[in-house]
């Protein structure tokens, strides 16, 4: 049998990657712009949540979109009739965004913008597995675990936990219905993937605990800004 090599593809895509999403971070330190990468699996709220979310910080932080999706424009225009800055990003059938996409999409709202935001949050691909896996150059990610989806979730989806900063658990107005939902289970289990992850239950929906999401984000675009 005649000699090969084996080239692990994957362990080299992920370091290309991975050194695209530095230089990225370094470009917004620089520019003093707050980059939030929000996850989630679909209809968990991610869209309602950032309409609240540019409602609850308006007048205090300008804030651009990136909306990430295999296909369509719902959502950027949503967030474009807010009066929001806001550019859709079509991943080709891809479900997940990576460094390099995410600089294309930073680029057109350069392009676009007469100056640079203080935050850009990009709203990725619906699901639990594919966005965890890629650094998008983001300075913190976020996520949103829905009540209905079960307080299991960090069990099963593990890598998704472990690398959010902050997990919004959202629809907690559907709490009473979805009984077998446990606060104190869900907190357990993001504990047991990522004891540094703040847990922040909220009702996009009813605009409940917004208030504290967009104090933290506060404090971690001042934060930023203060060290670029």
């Amino acid at each position: 049998m005649g000699a090969f090599r084996t080239i692990e593809v994957k362990q080299s895509v992920f370091a290309d990657n991975d050194r695209r999403a530095d230089a990225l971070r370094a470009r917004l330190k620089r520019e003093g712009t707050f980059l939030l990468n929000l996850m989630s699996s679909p209809g968990s709220g991610k869209t309602t949540t950032l309409m609240r979310t540019i409602e609850a910080l308006s007048g205090e932080l300008s804030m651009a979109v990136m909306e990430a999706d295999i296909d369509s424009d719902v959502d950027a225009r949503t967030i474009a009739d807010a009066g929001v800055q806001s550019i859709q990003l079509h991943t080709g059938g891809m479900c997940h965004l990576d460094a390099y996409m995410t600089e294309q999409g930073l680029d057109a709202l350069a392009a676009e913008a007469p100056a640079q935001p203080d935050l850009i949050v990009l709203e990725n691909v619906g699901n639990l597995v594919c966005p965890a896996e890629f650094d998008t150059g983001a300075v913190a990610n976020a996520m949103i675990l829905s009540v209905p989806e079960g307080d299991d979730k960090p069990l099963k989806y593990p890598l998704m936990f472990s690398v959010s900063d902050v997990v919004l658990i959202n629809k907690i107005d559907a709490l009473p219905i979805f009984d077998a939902f446990s606060m104190d289970r869900v907190r357990a289990n993001i504990a047991a993937r990522n004891p540094e992850a703040e847990v922040i239950p909220i009702c996009a929906k009813t605009g409940e605990g917004i208030d504290r999401w967009a104090a933290w984000l506060r404090g971690r675009v001042a934060a930023w800004k203060r060290d670029a």
